[in-house]
């Protein structure tokens, strides 16, 4: 019985021994299977078979008919696997060469990006296919591309050296013309634009924009109070795009966009733009709320007038002695300055350079006034001598005209033009007022007042002339028969020193010594309503000089015997503007101004030499 079992217990450890020594063995062998060569092994590992196979040799018949067979059929196999694993390794060996065919050296990376590429092709081949077959698949495909045409490129970006590219159908029709210049055209995507929802209550919503104060900003007439809802937030928009210009970066121009082909020899850049358009979308008007159709001007509402100081216009070449006169050409670019130097300048008016155009010196007659013929080929200036001058630009001659025939008159310094520059009507002495034909330079009439004549102005385009004078008296003439229709006496007026006419002829303002200047409506004025609609107590000097802007909404008031002397009126409101004069700056002796015929600029001489340039923010054109 112990017999049995030490026998049995024999063969228990040669098992536990043999098992343990396979084990070995097929550690071994797994480690050839990895491609180490074998060559290479470890005594350890020939320990394990050598030893493996003694125990099973020297074991029992029963380990040795059971273990046996199964130790031989696992080696057997595990050499086997073996074997394959080590022939793929020489394959790949021989296949991964640095030397092509040709003997050349090839780089692995590359062989490496070639393989990566091909697997890539495998893919997408194998998911376009699964893509046809998948319609959840086809529909995420169309989704991807929308968004890419509208986002960018989020899913695919372009890279270099790709040389699978998936083809694409143009989303925009696209025409190639003849010099290669490809034109695409953005036809029907406007076309069914609808708002994703509309507020019913901005019809019926109604605000009163005069009961808060900082929504008055939004009014376009001094009167206006009460908007719908539909313009309210119309008004806020144009006021928030107005104050936040800065995303004009990101407007796309839809008009047309072209592209220039790699392939041309053409110069230019490929885009096309009609001439004017530089910068405005074909569609803007459309994508805007603003108000399609705008009135010949928009009334410019009371209060501090909006305005900024830009570069002297005579900055470039001042004059040395007082200015005298200053006159916008009607292009609005060209600005004439003559003074007492004897100088006759032209200055290219932009606000930042003025460049000087032309100077003219005359040698004899210091300037006194100085005008454009209103048809802008001529100027015509004088000063306190018998004759004046008359400057052809056209032709860049001065020619000198006088003593006029039958007269004596020393001073032919105060003249004015006639809107239609047929007629030159100069004050002369004892009440007469001197017609001369503009294109003759020839004497052709005259008018007598009862008093001295200080003041003219011309009015109903050419066809009638305002005076006054010492008799505190407006006359009113008739050129075509060169008779006094009316006389009346300017109220409060003792000397009338200054007149002007409103471009519609509808209103004159009249200025007299005492600084007192009365507005008038020229109908009533004619049909015997005397009373002015506004007088004027600003100034305490005497009126030298009157200027209504291009719509009459803004008067100009000038006194050459004080500092500062030069107010603007808001003329449908009859307020002077509480913000002018500048508070911090000096105007010196102002003795002459003018506005362009845009109304944007505002030129005024001054006795120091110079001419001050502004710039009115309401007006947009100069």
């Amino acid at each position: 019985m112990i017999l049995c079992v030490l026998g049995k217990r024999e063969i228990f450890q040669d098992l536990a021994t043999l098992l343990w020594h396979s084990f070995g063995t097929v550690a071994a062998l797994l480690r050839e299977i990895v491609n180490i060569p074998s060559t290479v092994t470890s005594n350890f590992d020939t320990c394990c078979v050598k030893s493996s196979l003694q125990c099973t040799c020297s074991s029992s018949g029963l380990v040795q008919y059971i273990l046996w067979p199964i130790c031989i059929s696992t080696m057997s196999v595990v050499s086997r696997i073996s074997l394959e694993q080590k022939q793929e390794f020489d394959e790949d060996i021989a296949n991964n060469s640095p030397l092509d065919p040709n003997g050349q050296d090839l780089d692995l990376e590359d062989k490496h990006e070639q393989n990566n590429l091909k697997r890539k092709k495998r893919q997408r081949e194998h998911a376009a296919y699964s893509s046809e077959k998948d319609p959840k698949a086809e529909q995420g495909k169309e989704m991807k591309r929308l968004e890419s045409f509208l986002f960018g490129t989020l899913y695919s970006p372009v890279e270099f050296g790709k040389e699978f590219m998936e083809h694409r159908e143009p989303l925009l029709p696209m025409t190639e013309s003849i010099d290669n210049e490809i034109v695409v055209y953005e036809k029907n995507l406007n076309e069914e634009r609808k708002p994703v929802w509309v507020d019913e209550e901005e019809e019926t919503a109604k605000v009163d924009i005069m009961k808060v104060p900082r929504l008055r900003k939004l009014r376009k007439e001094a009167g206006e109070g009460l908007l719908s809802g539909v313009d309210y937030i119309s008004r806020l928009r144009a006021q928030h795009a107005r104050l936040n210009p800065g995303t004009e970066w990101a407007q796309i121009d839809r008009k047309s966009i072209q592209f220039q082909d790699s392939d041309s020899e053409s110069d230019g850049s490929g885009i096309i733009v009609a001439p004017g358009y530089e910068h405005i979308g074909s569609d803007d008007i459309l994508q805007s709320n603003d108000e399609l159709v705008v009135k010949d001007h928009v009334k410019l509402l009371p209060g501090p007038l909006e305005y900024s100081r830009l570069m002297d216009a005579n900055g470039e070449e001042p004059s040395n002695g007082a200015i005298n006169s200053v006159q916008f050409h009607r292009n609005g670019q060209l600005l004439l300055v003559a003074g007492l130097d004897r100088r006759l300048r032209f200055f290219q008016v932009d606000g930042k350079h003025n460049t000087k155009v032309q100077s003219i010196f005359i040698e004899d007659c210091p300037i006194h006034n100085a005008s454009f013929l209103p048809d802008g080929s001529q100027v015509i200036l004088a000063g306190r001598r018998k004759f004046f001058y008359s400057v052809d630009l056209v032709k860049a001659s001065a020619d000198k005209i006088g003593p006029l025939t039958g007269r004596d008159e020393k001073s032919l310094e105060v003249f004015e033009v006639s809107p239609d520059s047929s007629t030159v009507a100069f004050i002369g002495n004892e009440g007469y007022i001197l017609l001369v034909s503009s294109r003759t330079k020839q004497l052709i009439g005259t008018l007598k007042m009862n008093g001295s004549v200080r003041s003219l102005a011309f009015a109903d385009g050419g066809q009638q002339l305002l005076s006054s004078g010492g008799d505190g008296h407006v006359y009113h003439w008739d050129l075509r028969t060169r008779t006094c229709i009316h006389k009346a006496v300017d109220e409060g007026c003792l000397t009338g020193s200054a007149l002007c006419t409103s471009p519609d002829s509808s209103l004159f303002a009249a200025g007299s010594s005492s600084g007192i200047v009365n507005i008038y409506k020229q109908d009533e004025f004619l049909g015997g309503k005397r009373k002015p609609l506004k007088t004027i107590e600003s100034l305490s000097t005497q009126v030298d000089c009157l200027k209504f802007n291009h719509d009459a909404q803004i008067l100009a008031l000038c006194s050459r015997m004080k500092k500062n002397s030069l107010r603007l009126v808001h003329v449908p409101s009859f307020n002077v503007f509480s913000n002018w004069p500048p508070p911090r700056f000096n105007l010196k002796y102002p003795r002459c101004v003018d506005f362009s015929p845009g109304g944007g600029f505002m030129a005024v001489g001054n006795a120091a030499g110079k001419v001050l340039l502004y710039k009115l923010h309401h007006y947009q054109k100069a």
